[in-house]
């Protein structure tokens, strides 16, 4: 084997204090830019005077070579040629050569040698890169550094610039898009079959993501101030602007719109709701009901609402357009038959009640929604709703409302607190994973009564018919347990079917069930809280508790059922979600890395960021806290960049444009520099005219004349932090300063550095920043580089090819490894179709194809589709992203099974750094990571290297999953083979006891892992005594003493591989045709026991496309006919 240099960098080693921050973007510093001409633009004798048009003159260039010749190039209808035309002179008559090339290129080849040589090999090179390194991702996605580059004149970026910035194209008719149109054609295009529905939401994505690029330019221009309002006489805070058919308005609270609810602050979470809303509607996708195109973008401090414009909502007044429900939050209320019409087929999916509310007549009036939500008919014709900010029901535990007590889970975790704003609602994960318990309740509870009506039969036949109902009122909220159901296995599966097919029988209402069936499903129904007494429905009013809506006294009744049913919704959330989340994290079946995969989990569980606060107070009481150590620790960072966030928000809405990089980097010393007093650089003077111009009305938004942000301290800023965290969270920080916080919670400066860059926009330069020093401040204006938008948008979806690809996971898990392959392949070719070759579905589409080919044992083609998801990744999630940095685990893995370890080696190492970078070492992640680094070093003989990471992966699996744990036997596993390979028998005894030790408690001694564990124990004694003999042999004789050689065994690449397949959750298993015939009988028998269960975590599981929470073996099924042992849970690493 030839000699590889594998020695990591210091600063991935463990235990290492240094956080590097240049790495992150590796800078080729030999590089230079090929330059092929200094100058190439359009000529100022543009555009050709009539005379010269008629001689075929398209346009003129002017170009200056790179050897600095001047030159002037008519471009024709018949080619390209020089003319004799100069800076000041016209004269369009051809030059000598008097050469008419077809192409540019050509002519330019010609006239400069060295634009020759240069551009070939520019085209060479660019030709050698992957594509993936070249194609636009479809939303544009911002690096928090940046390294200092050369600003190079450019005269074409310069008219680029100005031609697409300032709206000049967007006033040449027939140029600019009419994005209302092309976003409702689109959903009308025809969705009979496959190739109609790709082809229809290939034009959904094109035209979302062309329309999300649109509005994010246009919402910097209007912020920039490069718009004019459509109302300029009004206040900034009040003004709308129209750029490029997108309408634009800021987050502010105008005309005392939101006074009831919060006013500014309400006026800001608004158009998120919306979005929410929007997103939800186009979701469901009904024909004939149309949203509007919206986007969300936060810039500068400001949030900036972008909508596509309804025809003809500018000729008229509101009021007289809106022809169903409220423009005053409830007090004049419309209907209208259509629109209920289409609102009634949303209702299910989105478990909205059709209900009545009164108007200020007095009259009832019916919705299908929330009374914001409006109706709107456009000129065009169609229906638009509009205002979805409501479209799920309110959060109690936010919303105190005098009169009304919350359930016993509530009040003992402090709730209700009054929020900061009134329109808090549940997400619509939480409303489905809460429909989903109460569906589970409901069949528990008519099994029961069924069981008890079958065993009061069989008891005493002579009974009443209709005896009382056992009383089943369960208290909703505990969750039915889990020893309920597996008392009576069998009993309860069939028990569960029976209901099922009862309740079938009723809803259809054939007449054919007894009375005494109906009363079950009846009694069942109203425990729930189900709005039909015959079939199992819950669905929410969302205008209940709202301010200013009032109900009929007919509907009395009903108005308490949902009360009530919100109360138990609100206490769901507290009793069951939240420990429901920080079970998942004990048991690392999610493993976040950083605020951001942290938000997702929360949200995937229908948990809002406002519990954050309730999650790591629920954390810090766990009794497994030490488990869940990295939790709290992202969990604090989360809560104080959050924190730091909303301060930071108006904090630069009073910085005028010229100080901001001043205004930002002084926020940061502030925020993260120990230097005890930073002094903001305010603008120069010199540069202060003569005159004091009076001041102008008309600012644009970022003009406020200001300096107060110029006297913030750090001191006054934590204190800020603490008492938003306490205000907002409801959770108290112990910190002053930021060296507190850090030593007190185990915090990192670079990762909040991170957290808050990627949270507000702000970029900044690549360079090692120096946070401790307590002589000069961290940050100077220098280091701020730029600071972007920060975008919400609605994300279409591919639902065939998302099909395709659950249905192929599942071939996987059941192992059929074949056709799960072929449906995983088609998937990727449906979701190339309609996203187009970058998007995060598809990333995740390679890494499982990856996976099934390494499986299958082809190392090249797994190779090659898991380079392409690590690419992709980079692209599309970030290139220090937790999904990244797995990808970069998967990809070693695969190197080093096609023997390229050098390559492996770095991939492993490069993992490490962004681990270190985005959170830390001690993170149970860190564990696998240490562990591959550990065997790949062992595999070439690094032994004390190789020790070093293997035991800190010891250290890290001993606390995260305790020192009983399958996964700590395998690390003293492993750590053993590294000393038997240096001929430290003992130490190898030692830790191979430990594990045996492990594996016998927790396996029984015939498990084969503990008779595998004790055969290499008995190997290892044996090598021990040899060595020792041979010792006492050379004490005894001398340098005379005859030795036998001693076999000290460098491990060979297969045996190193296999361990790496068995830490990454790969088992390969080889297999006869009868044990495969008697697995799937197994697999099949062991699917229809889970679909008799109707498992309750369906509603909690995580979307397959999201990338896949970081650690779990991604899908465990990805081992050949699920070749998981079920005895040995927890061996798959």
């Amino acid at each position: 084997m030839d000699p590889i240099d594998c020695t990591p960098p210091e600063y991935i080693l463990p235990g290492s204090r240094e956080r590097p921050l240049c790495p992150l973007q590796p800078q080729n510093r030999d590089w230079k830019p090929l330059q092929c001409l200094k100058v190439l633009t359009m000529s100022g004798w543009n555009p050709p005077p009539g005379n010269r048009k008629m001689h075929g003159d398209l346009m003129y260039l002017f170009v200056i070579t790179a050897e600095d010749r001047q030159v002037s190039i008519t471009a024709s209808t018949r080619g390209f040629y020089l003319n004799q035309s100069t800076a000041y002179h016209f004269n369009p008559k051809p030059a000598s050569p008097r050469f008419l090339s077809h192409s540019l290129v050509e002519l330019l080849n010609q006239i400069s040698p060295t634009f020759k040589k240069n551009f070939a090999v520019l085209q060479k090179k660019r030709v050698q890169r992957h594509p993936f390194e070249r194609i636009a991702t479809p939303f544009q996605v911002y690096s928090w550094t940046a390294p200092q580059a050369e600003h190079a004149m450019d005269c074409v970026r310069a008219e680029d610039a100005y031609t697409s910035r300032l709206g000049y194209e967007e006033h040449i008719p027939g140029q600019t898009r009419d994005w209302n149109e092309e976003l409702q054609t689109t959903r009308e295009l025809p969705r009979k079959n496959l190739p109609e529905r790709l082809l229809r939401e290939r034009a959904i994505f094109k035209v979302h993501s062309d329309f999300t690029a649109a509005a994010t330019r246009g919402a910097m221009a209007v912020i920039d101030g490069n718009v004019m309002a459509i109302n300029p006489s009004e206040e900034t805070k009040m003004q709308m602007f129209i750029w490029n058919n997108i309408f634009f308005s800021l987050g502010f609270d105008v005309r005392d719109h939101y006074k009831d609810f919060g006013g500014d602050v309400a006026a800001y979470v608004a158009p998120t709701n919306d979005l929410n809303g929007v997103r939800t509607y186009n979701a469901v996708d009904v024909e004939g009901l149309y949203t509007l195109g919206t986007v969300v973008v936060d810039y500068r401090g400001y949030r900036v609402t972008a909508q596509s414009i309804i025809p003809g909502i500018l000729e008229r007044d509101q009021e007289q357009s809106v022809i169903y429900g409220s423009i005053d939050f409830g007090k004049t209320v419309m209907s209208h038959p259509r629109y209920l019409e289409l609102l009634e087929r949303t209702s299910r999916p989105l478990k909205i009640l059709r209900h009545r509310v009164l108007n200020d007549r007095g009259e009832e009036v019916e919705l299908c929604s929330s009374v914001e939500c409006k109706g709107i008919i456009g000129n065009d014709g169609r229906h638009y709703i509009l205002d979805l900010l409501r479209t799920f029901p309110p959060d109690l535990n936010f919303l105190p409302v005098p009169g009304e007590t919350l359930p016993e889970e509530c009040t003992r975790a402090g709730f209700p607190r009054a929020h900061r704003h009134k329109l808090c609602c549940l997400r619509q994960e939480l409303v489905d994973a809460f429909v989903e318990h109460r569906y589970l309740l409901f069949m528990k509870l008519a099994a029961l009564q069924l069981m008890q009506q079958k065993a009061s039969k069989m008891e005493n036949p002579t009974s009443l018919e209709n005896g009382d109902p056992p009383s089943l009122e369960p208290k909703p909220e505990d969750p039915p347990g889990p020893e309920a159901g597996s008392e009576e296995e069998g009993g309860s599966a069939s028990g569960l079917a029976k209901v099922k097919e009862l309740a079938e029988t009723i809803a259809s209402d054939d007449g054919t069930a007894d009375p005494r069936s109906r009363e079950v499903i009846r009694n069942a129904c109203k425990a729930v809280g189900s709005i039909s007494c015959t079939a199992f429905d819950v669905r929410f009013n969302p205008d209940i508790f709202s301010p200013g809506v009032r109900f009929p006294e007919s509907c009395q009744e009903e108005v308490r059922d949902q009360k009530q049913l919100l109360k138990d919704a609100a206490a769901f959330l507290l009793s069951c979600q939240i420990p429901g989340l920080v079970k998942d994290c004990i048991d690392h079946a999610v493993l976040p890395m950083d605020g951001a995969t942290l938000a997702e989990v929360m949200r995937q569980r229908g948990i809002n960021m406002r519990y954050l606060g309730k999650v790591l107070d629920l954390v810090l009481r766990s009794p497994a806290r030490e488990q869940l150590d990295h939790i709290y620790k992202i969990g604090i960072g989360e809560l104080i960049t959050r924190s730091a966030k909303h301060i930071f928000k108006t904090y630069l809405q009073g910085v005028e444009l010229s100080g901001l990089s001043a205004a930002i980097s002084h926020f940061l010393n502030c925020f993260l520099s120990s230097y005890p007093n930073p002094v903001a650089h305010l603008p120069a003077d010199e540069l202060i005219s003569k005159k004091r111009n009076r001041r102008r009305r008309n600012r644009p938004p970022g003009a406020a004349d200001n300096t107060a942000w110029a006297v913030m301290t750090p001191q006054e800023l934590w204190k800020n932090i603490c008492q938003e965290a306490k205000n907002y969270f409801g959770f108290s920080l112990e910190c002053e300063t930021v060296d507190q916080a850090v030593e007190t919670y185990g915090l990192q400066k670079i990762t909040l550095l991170r957290e808050i860059s990627l949270k507000t926009g702000i970029q900044i330069l690549l360079k090692e920043y120096s946070f401790d020093s307590r002589h000069k401040p961290a940050f100077t204006e220098e280091d701020v580089l730029n600071i972007f938008p920060v975008v919400k948008h609605v994300n279409p979806k591919a639902s065939d090819a998302f099909h395709f690809f659950q249905s192929g996971q599942a071939k996987v898990q059941q192992g059929f490894l074949k056709e799960g392959c072929e449906l995983i392949n088609e998937a990727l070719n449906l979701f190339n179709n309609v996203y187009g070759a970058m998007h995060v579905e598809i990333c995740a589409c390679l890494r499982l194809l990856a996976r099934l080919h390494y499986i299958m044992g082809d190392y090249a083609e797994a190779l090659s589709n898991q380079q392409k998801a690590v690419l992709m990744s980079e692209r599309v999630m970030g290139i220090e992203h937790p999904n990244t940095i797995q990808e970069y685990m998967h990809l070693a893995l695969y190197c080093f099974a096609s023997s390229q370890l050098s390559t492996a080696l770095s991939l492993l190492y490069r993992a490490r750094y962004l681990t270190l970078l985005v959170f830390g070492e001690d993170h149970p992640e860190m564990a696998l990571l240490d562990n591959n680094i550990g065997l790949v070093l062992h595999g070439v003989m690094e032994y004390d290297l190789s020790l070093r990471f293997l035991e800190n992966a010891l250290a890290v699996s001993t606390k995260y999953h305790g020192p009983k744990s399958l996964k700590v036997a395998l690390s003293h596993h492993l750590v053993a083979r590294v000393y038997e390979s240096k001929a430290e028998f003992r130490s190898a005894l030692q830790h191979e006891k430990e594990g045996y030790t492990i594996y016998k408690t927790q396996l029984g001694e015939d498990h084969e892992k503990t008779k595998e564990s004790s055969e290499y124990l008995k190997c290892l004694t044996q090598q021990a005594v040899a060595l020792q003999r041979t010792m006492n042999e050379i004490y005894r004789n001398g340098s005379s003493a005859n030795i036998p050689p001693l076999k000290f065994t460098a491990p060979s690449m297969a045996s190193v591989l296999e361990q790496l397949n068995v830490i990454n959750g790969i088992l390969f298993i080889p297999l006869s045709q009868k044990d495969l015939e008697n697995l799937k009988a197994e697999v099949a028998r062991r699917h229809q026991l889970q679909e008799a269960g109707k498992n309750r975590d369906k509603a909690e599981e995580p979307m397959a496309t999201e990338p896949e929470p970081a650690g779990v073996p991604e899908d465990s099924a990805s081992q050949p006919q699920a070749a998981k042992d079920p005895s040995s849970p927890g061996l798959q690493g």
